[in-house]
């Protein structure tokens, strides 16, 4: 699990790239907590390009709702685009694309969130 973070234009892309399972969720909320803080009221946005995530387990899936949480109270903005097939499917079945704003590309997440 790699997750590599970008600016575009006012918008935080996270980029995160492997699988997020077992072995790699606390790596991925140890990497993710520091982005987490700042997205707040009036500051940049978060976006998760998970173009490159080729698994989520439910441990993977608790990071993204206590991620999901923390942004909800600090009153910030964030989502995920990209989503690959096994992952949308996973998303649909434990319903977490009601949890997440889900865009089908990096761009047009750029473009809801700005």
């Amino acid at each position: 699990m790699e997750l590599i973070e970008q600016m575009h234009g006012t918008v935080k892309v996270a980029m995160v790239s492997g699988r997020i399972d077992q072995g790699t969720a606390a790596l991925f909320q140890d990497q993710l907590a520091p982005l987490l803080t700042s997205v707040k009221a009036g500051a940049a946005p978060l976006l998760l390009d998970f173009a490159g995530v080729e698994y989520i387990s439910s441990v993977g899936l608790r990071v993204l709702m206590l991620a999901a949480k923390q942004v909800k109270t600090q009153q910030g903005k964030i989502a995920i685009a990209a989503l690959t097939p096994v992952v949308a499917e996973v998303f649909q079945i434990s319903r977490f694309h009601l949890v997440f704003p889900v865009h089908p590309d990096v761009a047009t997440a750029i473009t809801s969130l700005a």
